[in-house]
């Protein structure tokens, strides 16, 4: 088998296409119009588990639900804790430059599919728009309400512009070298359903040592983060750090907003050593991010990391969480009022779960949205509950910018 004709192949491994982490991208717009203020969106594939993320620990139903997710001891704010794999943001949080939202969702509900939650989240609708009937993001309806803006497009690894920022508005395309990235969960996948076909797995494993080679990265033994060792400190990932840097460069100039997709969050199984490393990549953006855009650029940016759906409050069998519906939402920026886990808590009791077995939804992700383009670019509510997220209800201001 042709190695290269395997690298291709490997886009239908995992849960589904929507979660793989061959799917990484960047998206630029620039444009005087909004001013001199900067908005990153992180799209986070494959739904991150925001009770593992933004730990409850202080609610008494939480360690009972997860008996064999550590639970971790460094502590936000109220009854909330942050896994030690975001470690490395501390500072931000003690600066004020870090804050989260609990228990937050789109309106997606029950079905649980990748590609559907993916496609209400980066259209920006509610569930009465036929899923697939959106043509266009909300970031790029956002734009089409500003005068005199540009758009400039980029993608990695073979797919096509977020559709966040898809539309109306003009696009150009950067495509950065293609590597195969895959966590530690797609690989045990794929050791485990090859692991007795000779052909597959060797081809499977020298994929995966040329995909190194020709990335610069360390083979997977010497780059795994997993629990104990390496957890929480600034790591170098060449592939999200040639993404900040190219978008960072950019957003020190006339770009205005970014929007990265990073994936691998799908933690079906063996949830503590597997979301270590998309939490390592996230935080790496973050910082990077920070260091590339300069104290003066970064104080009037705000990023905003945003998922499809959260997971089940239990556990599974296999010491991982399945699909669920409330999750996290992760903030920070020079610009953000931050120091706070934003939201109102539901709680963890039976009761209280949305169908008896995820976390309850108190907010919609599109409202932290849109307050966030209100504060940093001066945005009416009304373009913003109208054309740019159609339906919504923005509720009260939380004062999310400074």
């Amino acid at each position: 088998m042709d190695r290269r004709q395997f690298l291709r192949g490997m886009t239908v491994a995992g849960c589904s296409a929507a979660a793989h982490p061959l799917l990484t991208s960047v998206t630029l717009a620039t444009g005087r119009g909004l001013g001199e203020n900067r908005l990153v969106v992180v799209i986070l594939r494959g739904a991150m588990d925001g009770l593992d993320v933004v730990q409850p620990v202080g609610d008494r139903d939480f360690a009972g639900l997860r008996p064999d997710l550590p639970a971790s001891a460094m502590m936000l704010s109220g009854p909330f804790a942050l896994h030690p794999a975001l470690g490395g943001l501390q500072g931000l949080w003690q600066a004020g430059q870090l804050g989260f939202v609990q228990a937050t969702s789109t309106p997606y509900r029950d079905k649980r599919s990748h590609f559907d939650g993916q496609s209400l989240l980066e259209a920006g609708t509610g569930m009465d728009v036929a899923l697939g009937a959106q043509r266009d993001g909300w970031l790029n309806r956002m734009l089409q309400t500003v005068p005199g803006l540009s758009a400039e497009t980029a993608y990695a690894v073979g797919r096509e512009a977020l559709p966040l920022l898809a539309g109306r508005g003009p696009s150009r395309a950067w495509t950065p070298d293609v590597s195969l990235v895959l966590s530690s969960q797609a690989q045990g996948l794929l050791d485990h359903i090859y692991h007795e076909d000779d052909l597959f797995r060797e081809a499977g494993m020298e994929a995966l040592e040329l995909s190194s080679e020709l990335s610069g990265r360390a083979p997977r033994a010497a780059r795994e983060v997993s629990g104990g060792k390496g957890l929480g400190e600034d790591r170098a990932w060449p592939d999200i750090d040639g993404l900040v840097d190219f978008a960072a460069g950019r957003l020190v100039g006339d770009t205005r907003i970014a929007a990265f997709s990073l994936a691998g969050w799908d933690t079906h199984r063996n949830q503590n050593g597997a979301i270590a490393r998309p939490l390592s990549r996230l935080q790496r953006v973050i910082l990077r991010m920070q260091a590339q855009m300069g104290a003066d650029v970064w104080g009037r940016t705000t990023l905003i990391a945003m998922t499809e759906f959260g997971r089940t409050v239990r556990q599974n069998g296999t010491g991982g969480t399945d699909h669920g519906t409330g999750g996290a939402m992760v903030l920070a920026g020079g610009a953000l009022r931050g120091g706070s886990v934003y939201g109102d808590w539901p709680g963890l009791s039976e009761a209280a779960l949305y169908d008896r077995r995820d976390l309850m939804p108190t907010s919609d992700v599109r409202a932290w949205a849109a307050w966030s383009m209100r504060g940093l670019f001066g945005l009416e509510r009304a373009v913003l509950e109208r054309a740019v997220f159609p339906g919504l209800d923005m509720g009260a201001d939380p004062k999310l910018i400074l």
